[in-house]
């Protein structure tokens, strides 16, 4: 067995110490050393989404991340996201909309559609689609995600005119 090596970093704005493998991912490390259990894990290749987190403000899939490589950085979590309240206008979108369905794929869509309404106010619904498309949903036929996003888009225009 390889020995551990020591990672130092700031999840959901908690300084987290650990020593790890150096062949473990992110994701397990999420899941399984800090019980962060709503990240998941689909496809363990990078193209479901189902493992998406921020690091350093980057939206990364962790499952392709590994954990000494996140030594020094800032990671959001789903968690952190929905204790903040940054994300709790879209979630009640995605609710309001039944775009939860399973609940698998909307962790990753979350942060996703997040990352997009941070970079473009008002996207329309063919950006919202493609922003999206690098996440996989197997319930919703991503109609209403689409809605919940251009939804939460609308609404936060209006708070801010």
């Amino acid at each position: 067995m390889i020995a551990p090596i020591p990672v130092s970093l700031l999840v959901n704005g908690e300084q987290v110490d650990a020593a790890v493998q150096p062949r473990l991912n992110l994701a397990d490390f999420l899941r399984d050393n800090l019980k962060l259990t709503g990240t998941h894990i689909g496809c363990e290749h990078g193209v479901c989404g189902a493992c998406t987190v921020r690091i350093d403000g980057e939206i990364v899939r962790s499952c392709l991340t590994l954990a000494v490589q996140a030594h020094g950085t800032a990671i959001e979590t789903i968690e952190g996201l929905s204790d903040s309240g940054e994300i709790a206008d879209l979630q009640a979108a995605f609710r309001e909309r039944n775009a939860l369905q399973c609940g698998y794929c909307t962790p990753g869509m979350l942060i996703t559609a997040q990352d997009l309404l941070q970079q473009t106010a008002m996207p329309d619904r063919r950006a919202i689609r493609e922003h999206l498309s690098g996440n996989y949903c197997r319930c919703t036929g991503y109609q209403a995600i689409v809605d919940a996003v251009e939804a939460t888009a609308r609404a936060r225009a209006e708070r801010s005119a």
